[in-house]
């Protein structure tokens, strides 16, 4: 049974690095949740070390800047790792070929224009249609406010039959904008899948973002990681697969699974709701705090 706390500072001694999730975490795609920001902001203190980890499709350098806009101070985290960077990498080293149909909106430009220094001197990546493609780049839908997986099923019933594979840049399937809800790269991975295709994933919970966070901080192999995600499909299974513990934020993705009180889940309902999906996170919290 996961151990219900009401404060991130019950635990924290007992870390040296937080994974910490941004989208039902530190945010909710609007706005920073105060809470959250404080007990970052207190964890760095006392000599811990944040990284946000995000399934978001773009580098670092513009989740930052997102972050900046959205008014989440620099002094809240040290390092930024994004589902984005780990598939770039994963990309320019030609791991869906040279000639992609990129399924993505004009906010993802700079992963594909942004070239990491080791990969300058690689051949180009070129952005073509379909029915010219070596692969698939997929970032999010190309109007995630207005369209759903479903209308991508005939375009990729053709990329199946021509064998693309499908670089999946955000293995999220559904985010909350503020109160609507919008499906990600994800969810047209998984219905590529669904139908015989085949998609590559760098993402939590898969282990490139993991290797890719860890090489950064260049730390001890002893060093103690805490996982903090809303995501049980995503930070909950990574955590576990890399071998650390998890703090799961009941009050983000499946805000209303738990009893009327989002700050304080429902024990019972919550450790059913984890066993059924088979999943056991050390920890939970309503909100990150």
């Amino acid at each position: 049974m996961t151990q219900i706390i009401n404060s991130l500072a019950e635990i924290a001694a007992d870390y040296d690095v937080l994974f910490c999730d941004l989208w039902g975490c530190l945010h909710n795609g609007v706005a920073p949740y105060p809470e959250a920001v404080a007990a970052l902001q207190e964890f760095r203190k006392q000599g811990g070390r944040v990284v946000l980890m995000t399934n978001a499709p773009r580098p670092a350098p513009y989740v930052q800047q997102q972050l900046d806009r959205m008014g989440v101070p620099r002094d809240a985290y040290d390092l930024i790792v994004s589902s984005g960077d780990a598939a770039q990498d994963a990309m320019f080293a030609g791991a869906v070929g040279r000639k992609v149909w990129a399924i993505s909106q004009p906010k993802d430009e700079g992963f594909f224009t942004d070239i990491p220094a080791e990969w300058q001197d690689a051949p180009a990546i070129q952005r073509v249609e379909l029915d010219q493609a070596e692969g698939i780049v997929c970032c999010g839908l190309f109007n995630d406010l207005t369209e759903v997986p479903e209308d991508y099923r005939a375009r990729l019933m053709l990329a199946r039959e021509a064998g693309l594979p499908l670089l999946c840049a955000n293995p999220d399937v559904v985010v909350d904008l503020g109160d609507k809800r919008l499906y990600c790269a994800g969810a047209l991975a998984e219905l590529y899948e669904d139908i015989g295709g085949k998609s590559l994933y760098f993402g939590k919970p898969h282990p490139p973002i993991y290797d890719m966070a860890r090489r950064k901080l260049g730390l001890p192999e002893d060093t103690r990681y805490l996982a903090v995600g809303d995501g049980i499909a995503t930070d909950v299974p990574g955590a576990a697969g890399e071998g650390i513990d998890a703090l799961f934020v009941s009050g983000g993705l499946a805000h209303d699974q738990f009893g009327p009180d989002v700050e304080h889940p429902d024990a019972a309902m919550l450790n059913e709701w984890l066993a059924l999906r088979s999943e056991n996170p050390r920890y939970s919290i309503g909100r990150l705090r």
